[in-house]
């Protein structure tokens, strides 16, 4: 999956918290949102308002949330997992730990596997 094709998909299941996530789309899909973000902040810096980087943040939340948990379920855990992150230091290791990790071959609890069947956007 290249980057566009992840960020479409991703947008396209905005507040879809069921199914897989490859890896791919996940970690383009951070790339895009660290872009944006990063942006927002210089033009905040422009303008000396934080509005731009609380509508994005704001905007992103939700997806960011939403591929995380489909992530989750290509590994064949529970979407709730996501919050171990709130965990110092051990936390963030383990989540990008699971997150490089290829999922479940073939199909699990939470549906099939995403690399057998195409990407439609």
């Amino acid at each position: 999956m290249d980057f566009m094709t992840a960020v479409k998909h991703v947008l396209a299941n905005y507040a879809n918290f069921s199914g897989r996530a490859r890896r791919s789309e996940f970690w383009w899909w951070a790339l895009f949102a660290l872009i944006v973000s990063v942006v927002a902040q210089i033009l905040d810096g422009v303008i000396g308002m934080p509005i731009f980087y609380i509508i994005t943040t704001l905007g992103l939340l939700i997806p960011n949330i939403a591929v995380a948990v489909r992530r989750m379920h290509d590994l064949n855990k529970s979407g709730w997992w996501i919050l171990i992150v709130l965990i110092p230091l051990v936390g963030i290791i383990l989540y990008i730990y699971w997150f490089v990790q290829r999922g479940t071959v073939g199909a699990n609890d939470y549906g099939p596997d995403p690399y057998d069947t195409p990407v439609t956007v």
